[in-house]
């Protein structure tokens, strides 16, 4: 069953909502430039809250940092209580392999051999739990380290899918188009932010479109 993963989570309800609708993974977005951006003392609110409620039904709860150093990382992921760190800027594989299995990088490759390089670069440092994406692909965009509501490459996904064992795919993805994404590539999972929230408003999901969102990724 694909795996999904709502990210951009930025209120207590909306991660509860978006929990009992069925994610499995969802996103804190730490990076200051992002309209999504949420912080640490809001997020530990935010995540001890939701591990209370849930408990053991609690999914798992993923930092997304862009080009911080790791000790920042390591810090906010301990204070915070997250299962795993998401690299989405420039970082290397050095910078996984410190953080010892629990950070999964983002690449966001201008073409296919780039894409590949990139496997064969992070390939090492690649975390081992069943929890975990081995690799989130992303549309690729010049300035912007994701949440461009652009789609990857179809092309270039079933190659990374190939080399890697939990392919998470990203990049404009909506609950109107998952399913299609979803058949063509068959990743372990999918990510989204923009394509569930209210029109215009970064961070504020819409649960009526995250629930067609799981259903949609799950249904095929």
């Amino acid at each position: 069953m694909t795996k999904v993963k709502i990210c951009g989570i930025t209120s207590l309800d909306d991660a509860l909502a978006c929990a009992e609708a069925g994610a499995d993974m969802l996103g804190f977005n730490f990076h200051r430039q992002s309209p999504r951006y949420i912080t640490p003392d809001d997020a530990l609110v935010v995540c001890e809250s939701l591990r209370a409620e849930m408990g053991a039904g609690c999914p798992a709860l993923v930092g997304v940092f862009v080009n911080e150093p790791v000790s920042r990382i390591s810090a906010i992921t301990n204070d915070v209580g997250l299962n795993f760190a998401q690299l989405s800027g420039d970082e290397s594989d050095a910078m996984l392999a410190e953080l010892r299995g629990i950070g999964f990088k983002a690449i966001r490759p201008m073409n296919l051999q780039l894409a590949l390089d990139d496997v064969d670069y992070f390939s090492r440092s690649m975390p081992t739990s069943e929890r975990a994406p081995s690799l989130l692909l992303d549309a690729y965009h010049p300035k912007l380290y994701g949440g461009t509501g652009e789609q990857a490459s179809i092309e270039v996904a079933l190659a990374v899918r190939e080399r890697v064992p939990r392919l998470m795919l990203a990049g404009g993805l909506t609950p109107e188009n998952v399913a299609e994404r979803v058949a063509a590539i068959r990743p372990w999972g999918v990510d989204v932010a923009s394509g569930v929230e209210v029109s215009d408003q970064p961070g504020v999901k819409d649960i009526g479109r995250v629930r067609a969102f799981i259903e949609a990724a799950r249904g095929v």
